[in-house]
């Protein structure tokens, strides 16, 4: 039987036995939104704990407060292995949390099982981790080196807070002492020069890793080395070669490499705020509705999947659904969004314009609806031999409303400026602007994110583009897209004489206690 199958069937299997029971709570803080099938209280606890440490960034690296208009979507699902099967489609997967900058809405997976070692739990660093990735992909637009991308989330997951709400950060992150004790060492040119997936080819993640969070331990809290890592970041930001970057912030790097073997071996230094961090804003735990909860972890197993064989079982899984719940507008978009998802090949288009249209005709302003809806109107333009300029109006009818019912979601003005490109015309200003609001409103996706690179690009705006396509190819977890987009920056400064609008460098985001 296939390992899909298998690993659905088995999350089949636990749902029909402890669905009586278990019933998925849903908690909303300032900046979060937060689903699990634990205790109200220990929900409610754990809420606050996330909502705290992201004060604590706050206050550490200088960013403003409030309400955020697009807040993280967090799933604690039961096991860790849960959490890897969600990310990988496979049993017995390593991985026990991860977290998608998804411009549909960035969402982490994390766990509530109690993994004891010493220090905090497994689960609170998983989910620190993975939401300091998002605090950095979010609130500071400098391109960071792929080795301090993973080093600053491991330096701020081992965070806590004692009993009186005063964080500790800069603790000691005991998992991975096995790594930089016992296995071959990464040397730290080596670390700063290679890409990561040139270690995870030769099986050196957990020292990466390690290695990682060591070096930025020290360059964050060793007095000799005050400032080199803010002049390092800025000198890569203004165009600097990395090795020269390197060189030029932290001297010898042979002697760099002896000064963090040293490093390792001494006590190492923690902050302790002098105040309590208040938890901002207030937590509500609310009960979902039945036809929610029994949606909601399938609308995880759909965004997991990615396609594939899993999403064709999923798909299966929201048709049964929608026989029981009807009247939900959520399910019938969730089997249409799945439908759809499948491609070409795959898919029943039929079934999928007729689900979308069921969600719609339930909730006329359904906003993802009414996106997936002008979706499936443009992809069938492109099958038509003859369109004109009203079939092209018409189609972004559905996004334009998506738009005005909530101004603050960025996929309908990515999928408006979108549309005018697939359309094969340059969009309007009015297009533009949209994305450029997009892009303020989830600059954390790289699709955005490289939409408005080109956009900005293609207006002359060579250097910021150049700029923000950095960030993703300096990404540890892209494939190649910055790197490609890069090049094609490049290629267009060439045929342009090599002009481009300049702007201040970005900053590095220097920490409290530095």
């Amino acid at each position: 039987m296939r390992k899909a199958t298998i690993a659905v069937m088995a999350l089949i299997a636990a749902m029909t036995t402890t669905g009586a029971e278990a019933k998925w709570l849903r908690a909303d803080t300032d900046n979060f939104i937060i689903y699990s099938e634990s205790s109200e209280r220990s929900l409610r606890s754990f809420a606050e704990k996330l909502q705290r440490f992201d004060a604590t960034l706050r206050v550490r690296l200088r960013i403003p407060g409030g309400k955020e208009p697009n807040r993280l979507t967090i799933y604690l699902v039961p096991r860790a292995a849960d959490a890897g099967r969600l990310a990988t489609g496979e049993s017995g997967s390593s991985i026990a949390g991860f977290y998608s900058a998804d411009l549909d809405g960035s969402f982490a997976v994390s766990h509530r099982e109690v993994i004891e070692f010493k220090g905090t739990s497994a689960a609170q660093q998983t989910l620190f981790h993975e939401y300091t990735h998002h605090f950095m992909k979010r609130y500071f637009a400098a391109a960071f080196p792929a080795w301090f991308i993973e080093g600053f989330a491991e330096f701020y997951s081992t965070a806590d807070f004692t009993g009186k709400g005063q964080y500790q950060v800069g603790r000691p992150a005991y998992f991975r002492a096995h790594g930089l004790i016992n296995m071959p060492r990464i040397p730290v040119a080596d670390l700063l020069l290679k890409k990561p997936r040139e270690m995870r080819s030769s099986g050196q993640m957990d020292v990466y890793y390690g290695r990682a969070w060591l070096l930025t331990h020290m360059l964050y809290y060793h007095p000799d080395r005050a400032g080199q890592l803010t002049a390092y970041i800025d000198a890569i930001n203004r165009g600097e070669d990395g090795e020269k970057a390197a060189v030029a912030a932290f001297g010898d790097l042979v002697a760099l490499d002896r000064d963090l073997q040293r490093y390792l071996g001494r006590p190492l230094t923690f902050m302790t705020s002098a105040e309590p961090i208040p938890v901002p804003g207030t937590v509500t735990v609310t009960v979902l509705p039945n036809a929610e909860d029994a949606l909601l972890q399938w609308r995880l197993e759909r965004r997991s999947a990615r396609g594939g064989e899993r999403l064709a079982e999923v798909r299966d899984e929201l048709r049964k659904l929608t026989a029981e719940y009807g009247d939900s507008a959520g399910i019938w978009y969730e089997l249409a969004r799945a439908e759809w998802d499948l491609g070409d090949e795959k898919r029943d288009a039929a079934a999928a314009r007729a689900a979308v249209d069921k969600a719609l005709a339930i909730e006329p302003k359904h906003v993802r609806a009414n996106i997936l809806l002008g979706e499936m109107m443009i992809h069938d333009l492109g099958h038509r031999d003859t369109v004109s300029n009203a079939d092209w109006v018409a189609a972004r009818q559905p996004i334009i409303l998506a738009n005005n019912t909530d101004p603050d979601d960025p996929v309908p003005l990515y999928a408006y400026y979108d549309s005018f490109l697939r359309q094969g015309i340059t969009p309007p200003k009015i297009a533009v602007t949209g994305l450029e609001r997009a892009f303020a409103l989830g600059p954390e996706s790289a699709d955005a994110r490289i939409a408005y690179a080109l956009a900005l690009a293609h207006d002359g705006d060579l250097d910021r583009a150049t700029r923000l396509a950095k960030v993703v190819a300096f990404d540890p977890h892209d494939d190649g897209q910055g790197e490609r987009i890069l090049a094609q920056i490049e290629s267009m400064r060439e045929r342009s004489g090599g002009t481009g609008k300049g702007a201040a460098a970005p900053v590095a985001p220097a920490d409290a206690d530095q």
